[in-house]
Formats: structure tokens, sequence, C-alpha cells
């Protein structure tokens, strides 16, 4: 039976499938466009289920609030070209939409909702099938607050959301707070919300580095002591380099490495613990001020922190959280 294109039309409509991947479906059922878009649907979950063990690291990345909640969706594909497709980013702005018109709480939610008796999981497998590439919902994020703000950078692979304390938060506010989020990448909105597993490791390496520098500057002033260049002397590579270039002799390396370990070792047993743990809340605080939102330097106005930049605005408003995602490397 030949096949029209008017048939074809009409199938490529329905399934958004391609021209030659439409007209042979329905050459295969004889015109029954039913079937044939039912064959597509399985060619769909064909081409998803080859490629399972694929890296879907690009995609498009949206969000979107409405009122007391907002959403991030990243649907994740393969290649950046197929990331810029109108029909791939149309599906995941309908799939943001669906997500927050139903206020979703986390992606089985969402694959769960039904499109035209199709559930989201379904539409997601079939764009596999349209594409020929990996296609899956890479993330899912959600806030809940008395007030939520939303901002998507241009380029679809970045997007923030926030919570905010307090109702009727101005929306351009809003959105200066996720472009600080997107800029700055905070880890907690405070201090209080950082996780104890977090503080710990940064306090760790606080000491850690605050030994190692206090051991450097004990060897350093030995080192001068002595009459040696301690430049001369920064790494075992440097030392040789040093000897080959004649800048010192290896009379001079053996004795600076003489020095070097016996000051290491008297200064790393007689470190003054109290002055350690002072200098490495120091540090502490310098991460909280650097990686809380409520603490970091507001981007658009140097003198203002975040929180300060809240409380001018509206009295009492704080950020209460806030989700991002990147498909980028930060």
């Amino acid at each position: 039976m030949a096949v029209t294109m008017a048939e074809i039309t009409k199938l490529r409509h329905l399934t958004s499938a391609g021209l030659m991947d439409c007209k042979k479906a329905l050459a295969e059922t004889d015109g029954d466009i039913e079937k044939a878009v039912e064959i597509l649907r399985k060619k769909g979950q064909a081409v998803a289920a080859k490629r399972e063990d694929r890296n879907a690291a690009e995609g498009c990345v949206m969000s979107k609030n409405d009122g007391n909640f907002a959403a991030i969706l990243a649907l994740n594909c393969e290649t950046d070209f197929v990331a810029k497709n109108e029909g791939f980013v149309n599906l995941a702005k309908t799939l943001l939409d669906l997500a927050v018109a139903n206020r979703c709480k986390n992606a089985d939610e969402l694959k769960a909702l039904t499109v035209d008796g199709r559930t989201v999981a379904d539409l997601v497998t079939e764009e596999s099938g349209k594409t020929g590439e990996k296609t899956e919902i890479g993330a899912y994020e959600v806030v809940e607050a008395p007030s939520t703000a939303a901002y998507n950078h241009f380029n679809n692979k970045l997007a923030a959301i926030v919570g905010f304390n307090l109702p009727g938060v101005d929306a351009q506010v809003g959105r200066e707070v996720c472009m600080q989020i997107a800029s700055m990448n905070p880890v907690a909105c405070s201090r209080n919300d950082v996780p104890q597993a977090t503080i710990d490791q940064e306090i760790a390496v606080a000491v850690e580095k605050t030994k190692q520098e206090q051991v450097k500057k004990a060897v350093e002033a030995a080192l001068k002591k002595a009459g040696l260049n301690p430049n001369h002397f920064d790494s075992e590579d440097h030392i040789e380099s040093n000897i080959t270039k004649g800048w010192i002799t290896a009379d001079d390396a053996a004795k600076a490495r003489q020095i070097m370990k016996e000051t290491a070792e008297a200064k790393a047993a007689n470190l003054p613990e109290a002055m350690i743990q002072n200098i490495a809340n120091g540090r502490l605080n310098k991460f909280f001020k650097e990686s809380c939102l409520m603490e970091q330097e507001y981007v658009q106005d140097s003198k203002l922190t975040v929180g300060q930049f809240l409380e001018q605005t509206q009295k009492g408003l704080v950020a209460v959280d806030f989700k991002r995602v990147n498909l980028n490397a930060d």
C-alpha cells in the first residue's frame, strides 16, 4: 500500500518522529495510524534501552515558580545539538509546567503524571526515539516557602530557585537573589544550615593548613638564620635544579635538608594548640562568609551582604531555602 504525504504529516504531527521513520511505520502497518504510533513509541523505548549506558551530560535546565512553590527541572541528553533543539526545549518546558501545576515534590511524582494518556516517563522515553540519544530527567529540585523566586540563565544550562520566610516578596528582589545563588554557588542559606560534616571537614582542613604554615615559617626562619635562601630549598626538584644551575652547592643542599628536617619536627611537636584553633576558627568564619547565602557579599552592592540587602528591602526578610542546578562544571 502506498503511503501518502498527508498520512506521513499526520503521523509526524502526532509523534514528532522523523519523516522517514513515519513513512516506514505507516508502510509496515498498511497505513494504520494508531498501529504506526505504537510502533514509533516502541522504537523510542528500543532506542532508550540501547543507549542506557551512555552518558547524558548535556541538556536543558529550567526553573519556574508559582506563589509558594518553585521547581528546577534538568532534561538531559547526550549532545548540545539536541539540547538546543526546539522540540527538546519545548518538552522540558512542558514537563516543568506540569511539575509546578501539580506541585510535584520529586521526580517520581512527575514521571507518573499523564499527558494525553501517556505518562511523563513515556514521553521522555519517546524523546529518545525522536533524537536517537539517551534522554532522562537528570535533576528535579523543589522549594516550598511563603514566597519563592526563580532564575534561568540565558543558555538553559544553569537555574536557581529560592524561598523566603515572608509572603509578597518583590519579584525583582527574588530574581536578584536567585542570580546571586547562580553566580556565587552558596552551600547553605545560613551558617546554621551548613551540615556538621561540612563544618568538621572545613575545621580539619583549616587546622592542617595552619599547622603547615607555622612549620613552614619556622623552617624559613631557620634557613635564613643559617645564611641560606629559603626559596632555593622549597622542594626537592627545586633543590636539584638549583645545584645544576650552580646557585647552591651539594653541601648547601645537605645542610638545608638537615635544618629543615630538624626544625619541622621540633616545631610540629610544639605547636600552640590554642593559637592553632583560633586561626582555624577564623578560617571557618571566612568560609561561612563566602559560602552562606545570607552572609555573602551582595553582588549588586559590595557594601552589603545578601542578608542586609533583604533586611533593607523588607524588615525581617530572610532566605530560608534554595536550590541550584548547573550542567556545566562550577
